[in-house]
């Protein structure tokens, strides 16, 4: 089916009156293609372009049940199964946890679940994914006894695992990961960055080729504890320890490390060693969830002035001065349609400055929002 025209218009903008400089988008209804083998998507949680622009997600299959979608043989992940034998109607049936598209929204690539040979065991919930600069793809979960991560080529031939599910020993263990969220990988040092954010309350960093365990801290650089410091309250003193998760990290051009704290709706900023920088917090008034689910930088703003963080509570878009981490814009809005968010998770742009999300809980789905200005 070809495309449709684009309105020359952003997307369900709010807001101020757009900074110079802040990107712009439209959806593009008519991406990604039809899935092919009649697939469907479970929650999206992680999204990813590669330098390629291809554009790769980890979602959710058994999420996917309640669409009826069947699968024969029976696919599965160590203690769970998704699908239905034998096939409950004609609708569809589960992709593989992870896909890849091409920039016109083909599948190029689709693997993951248990290796059949014994090789490596899944997750129990998929989330993140990171695309490294030598095509390694890295995958991680935040179910019950998700503590490892994996990195695999882009056909899904197993490289290297870090941790072992079931082996976590807490914030300050080494050896292992406990339900990470997100990655990033600086391609100066090829050092592994993750947000290690749903079990433990750090950031951890590895080595990229070995999985050497490097270091790792906790808010405001200090040693990470796991005691959990209560609900979200904007009129309280800042915690001292993260919240879980701790959903999103980013790395600048000029070495700063950003990180989310998804529930205490913060970010804070770090050298690479570790050392804090400052801080800041983004809709106050946001509970539960919170509204700091992520970190991006737009490829175009080669300054780097801006920061872009998606909020799956409010169901928008927030464009953040990255010196003072104040808001200088946002744009979405919640429901179902084309443009629209339910429960946006993560973003991903690509070299051109289009904007891919992922949608988790109801969304299942990923879209794309074609750039409409330069910069």
């Amino acid at each position: 089916m070809m495309a449709a025209a684009l309105p020359n218009m952003p997307a369900d903008a709010s807001g101020p009156q757009v900074p110079e400089g802040v990107a712009q988008f439209a959806v593009d209804p008519f991406w990604p293609q039809p899935l092919p083998n009649n697939w469907i998507l479970g929650q999206v949680a992680g999204t990813a372009v590669d330098q390629y622009d291809n554009v790769w997600i980890i979602h959710r299959p058994r999420t996917a049940q309640g669409t009826n979608a069947g699968s024969t043989p029976l696919q599965t992940t160590r203690d769970q199964t998704w699908g239905h034998d034998p096939l409950q109607s004609l609708c569809c049936t589960t992709a593989p946890p992870v896909v890849a598209f091409d920039p016109d929204g083909n599948v190029i690539h689709a693997w993951g679940g248990d290796d059949p040979d014994g090789e490596f065991l899944w997750f129990n919930s998929e989330h993140g994914i990171f695309v490294d600069h030598n095509d390694y793809v890295w995958v991680a979960g935040n179910g019950d006894n998700d503590h490892h991560m994996m990195k695999f080529t882009v056909e899904g031939e197993l490289v290297l695992q870090i941790g072992a599910v079931g082996a976590s020993q807490g914030s300050n263990d080494p050896n292992t990961v406990n339900g990470a969220a997100q990655m990033e990988v600086d391609p100066t040092t090829n050092e592994i960055y993750v947000a290690d954010g749903y079990g433990n309350r750090r950031m951890v960093v590895f080595d990229a080729e070995t999985g050497e365990y490097l270091r790792h801290w906790g808010a405001y650089g200090e040693t990470p504890v796991d005691e959990d410091p209560g609900p979200w309250d904007p009129n309280a003193p800042p915690s001292r320890t993260w919240r879980t998760p701790v959903h999103g990290v980013a790395i600048s051009n000029d070495g700063r490390v950003y990180v989310a704290d998804r529930p205490s709706n913060r970010i804070q900023v770090f050298e690479k060693d570790g050392t804090y920088i400052t801080e800041g917090v983004l809709a106050p008034d946001t509970y539960g969830p919170g509204s700091t689910w992520e970190i991006e930088f737009d490829p175009l703003d080669t300054e780097q002035r801006f920061l872009y963080i998606p909020d799956g509570t409010n169901n928008k878009v927030w464009t953040l001065d990255r010196e003072t981490l104040e808001p200088v814009y946002s744009w979405g809005r919640g429901r179902i349609q084309p443009g629209q968010f339910d429960w946006l998770h993560y973003i991903a742009f690509d070299s051109q400055g289009n904007m891919y999300s992922g949608e988790v809980q109801t969304g299942h789905r990923v879209q794309k929002f074609v750039r409409l200005n330069g910069n």
